[in-house]
């Protein structure tokens, strides 16, 4: 049987895409989207990924329909965790895209919800199920590459046009700019692999004048007893997709992904191990599409077939590291 879900907000950068894969799913029946503001639904409402489907004429009427079973929240950062509060408060479960919003305790308090209702809420990294971030953890984390002493990450973007800019209204993304808004990503990667750090140490820099209020140069150092991490992350980057990537070091093997998508995947050993040889290698590891797997991984815990693959706890280490990375806390 599908479960029926739908989209709360279409501000958000990964909005049309989560629409795309809920409409295009077999596991899922859309039943709809609302967006409260009709100046954004205006300017990105005719994307053709909401081709055909419902809008609620409020959140009233979406929320209050029980036949949905979970809801998608696509808002900007700034109205998320208003959103996804509701989404509880009513008995939807979440699909929460990142960050979680720059104010820990409210998070805090949106997790709370769901674990008193026993609903699910899943971040929306979407590296998570990126086949090649897949491998790395599991041989990171099964011991096949030692002891891991150094983490180092690199993800930027090149923003050029001022209504990009204007749309990103949160203090997070103020404040913390692009590590907060972008390299989110990979710090819920550093902590799936290494935990919460001991120490933060964050540097930002604003690098175009015309937005000086943005935090657009930047890295960070997290630091842990046996492991340093270093992350990087610019909006200035030309073709910076190429330039992505998460290097894993280890007493026994290293692992680089590079570029992240599609991933590309070396690996290096210090013996031959798991049918892979000693030295450096090329290891094949599948492309898969955004969001699919996650969406399908939400269903499946909605469901009760399985647990989900991040805890509740997880999910608020990760936010706290986040804006540990950026200075709001």
């Amino acid at each position: 049987m599908k479960i029926r879900f739908a989209q709360y907000g279409i501000a958000h950068g990964h909005a049309s895409g989560k629409a795309a894969v809920m409409k295009a799913s077999d596991e899922v029946d859309f039943a709809g989207v609302y967006e409260p503001s009709p100046e954004i639904r205006e300017a990105l409402g005719s994307h053709e990924a909401y081709d055909g489907v419902h809008w609620f004429s409020s959140a009233g009427e979406m929320l209050e329909d029980e036949s949905i079973a979970g809801i998608a929240v696509q808002g900007r950062v700034s109205h998320n965790l208003e959103f996804a509060r509701a989404a509880l408060e009513h008995g939807k479960h979440v699909w929460l895209d990142k960050p979680a919003g720059d104010d820990l305790e409210a998070f805090r308090q949106v997790l709370n919800i769901a674990r008193e209702k026993g609903l699910c809420v899943q971040l929306g990294y979407m590296f998570r199920y990126n086949a090649g971030f897949q491998f790395v953890l599991d041989w990171a984390k099964s011991g096949k590459l030692g002891t891991i002493f150094s983490v180092r990450g690199h993800i930027s973007t090149n923003r050029s046009d001022e209504a990009s800019w204007k749309q990103w209204d949160s203090r997070g993304e103020h404040e913390g700019g692009i590590m907060f808004i972008l390299a989110c990503h990979l710090i819920d990667i550093i902590v799936t692999l290494l935990g919460r750090p001991e120490r933060v140490t964050s540097f930002s820099h604003n690098l175009d004048h015309t937005f000086p209020w943005f935090q657009d140069n930047t890295a960070c150092v997290f630091e842990y007893l046996d492991a340093m991490v270093t992350l990087e992350s610019t909006a200035s980057e030309v073709s910076s997709g190429a330039s992505r990537r998460l290097e894993v070091y280890g007493t026994r093997g290293s692992a680089i992904l590079e570029p992240l998508e599609p991933p590309a995947l070396r690996l290096c050993l210090d013996e031959d191990r798991d049918g892979y040889v000693k030295g450096w290698q090329q290891v094949e590891v599948e492309n898969r599409p955004r969001y699919v797997e996650s969406l399908r991984a939400l269903v499946a815990d909605i469901r009760g077939e399985k647990s989900p693959d991040r805890s509740l706890d997880h999910e608020f280490t990760v936010q706290e590291t986040v804006l540990r990375a950026v200075g709001l806390l």
